[in-house]
């Protein structure tokens, strides 16, 4: 699916969208931990995936396609992004809940 949506505008969409994916999994892995201190789950969150979190590139590629007048391919890729990295949360929250 990445291939199809991979155009030269100066950076790799999937390697940014790959990222965003992992930091989403994770995520549904910290909420499926349901930690007693929430604040834990905040530093993780906001801190670690935050930081590893690439939403400002995401933002930036959208803007570019826009920019370019490429309107498909950015709708596509920001209905890519945002459904996979809802899967990626959810089977990370799914697979804690079956271990538990």
């Amino acid at each position: 699916m990445q291939n199809n949506l991979r155009i030269n505008v100066g950076f790799n969409i999937q390697n940014t969208s790959i990222v965003n994916f992992i930091a989403s999994f994770f995520l549904g892995i910290f909420v499926a931990l349901n930690f007693i201190n929430n604040n834990l789950l905040l530093l993780f969150y906001t801190g670690f995936l935050g930081c590893f979190s690439t939403f400002t590139s995401f933002i930036y590629q959208l803007f570019v396609l826009f920019q370019k007048g490429k309107y498909r391919i950015l709708f596509f890729h920001y209905l890519e992004v945002i459904i996979l990295s809802f899967i990626c949360f959810y089977l990370g929250y799914y697979l804690i809940n079956t271990i538990k």
